[in-house]
This record gives structure tokens, C-alpha cells and sequence, in this order.
């Protein structure tokens, strides 16, 4: 990870004056044990299928990733410069953690794991995702989604 010292000045300005959201610590609603729920990734690195419309500069929209796509056709085109992909490639469980959650429901420690996990691009403004963020709250719940693993980047 990069430090602010090292960006350039306009971008240290509009990250120190970046408007962040405050949320309680506490879940919104009980669930049921981990052991019986279904689990999705929800990322913000940006990912996508080879062949797809790769992702770009304040880019809000999303990328479906089926939960069986071999690591070797998922691509990473998140548009931030200060942004390290070296974990991602030498393994993309680090952002996308699939075959962890497979293991985990193998384990009985989740109770399944979703068809379909998805992808937006984190450098962008978060104001403009709303609605396709209501879209993905809308297909994990038809794929009988009841937990989120978010991994933010």
C-alpha cells in the first residue's frame, strides 16, 4: 500500500477530504449459525471474467463471477495506480477468497457456498452504486444469499 506522502498532491487533497460513512458495529438483523448459511464474495478489486469489458476510471457498475470460473480467467482491472497487485497475482484467494469458502462448506463450517459472487471497482464514488448494489442485494437474495464476505480493496 502506498503512503500519502508518496501520492501525487491532488490526490492527497481529495483522499483527506474523501467523505467516509460511520455504521454501528452491530449485525442489522440475527441469522442463523454460520453452519447453515450461504455464503458470496462481494469485492471491491475490480474483478472480472477474460474477455469482459474491463472496468474504468469512475466506473460504478459490476461484474457477475460464476463461483466456478478457474483462477486462470479471472483478471483484475481495478484503475487505481496505487493500487498493489502482487498479493492477487501470486494468489487470488487474497481478494477473492472462493476456494477458502469451498473448503470452509467441505468442513461444515458454512453450509454452502454461492453460484454467483460479484465485483465493482473500488476507486469510485460509492454515491453512484446504489443501484447497482440494490441489483446484487437483489440476485444474492434469489441465490439464497444470507451472508456477505466483503473484501474491500
Amino acid at each position: 500500500m502506498v503512503r500519502m506522502t508518496d501520492l501525487p498532491p491532488a490526490t492527497q487533497t481529495g483522499m483527506e477530504n474523501l467523505e467516509c460513512p460511520s455504521f454501528a458495529t452491530t449485525p442489522f438483523v440475527p441469522g442463523p449459525a454460520m453452519a447453515t448459511r450461504r455464503v458470496a464474495v462481494v469485492t471491491s478489486a475490480g474483478l472480472l471474467r477474460r474477455g469482459e469489458r474491463p472496468f474504468v476510471s469512475g466506473d460504478v457498475a459490476y461484474r457477475a463471477v460464476p463461483a466456478d470460473t478457474p483462477t486462470d480467467q479471472i483478471l483484475m482491472s481495478h484503475v487505481s495506480v496505487n493500487f498493489d497487485r502482487t498479493g492477487f497475482l501470486r494468489d487470488a484467494n487474497v481478494v477473492f477468497p472462493v476456494d477458502r469458502l469451498r473448503a470452509m462448506a467441505e468442513a461444515g463450517t458454512i453450509g454452502s457456498v454461492a453460484e454467483t459472487h460479484y465485483s465493482f471497482m473500488g476507486a469510485s464514488d460509492p454515491r453512484g452504486m446504489e443501484a447497482n448494489a440494490r441489483a446484487v442485494a437483489g440476485r444474492l437474495k434469489s441465490d439464497r444469499v444470507d451472508a456477505v464476505l466483503l473484501t474491500p480493496v
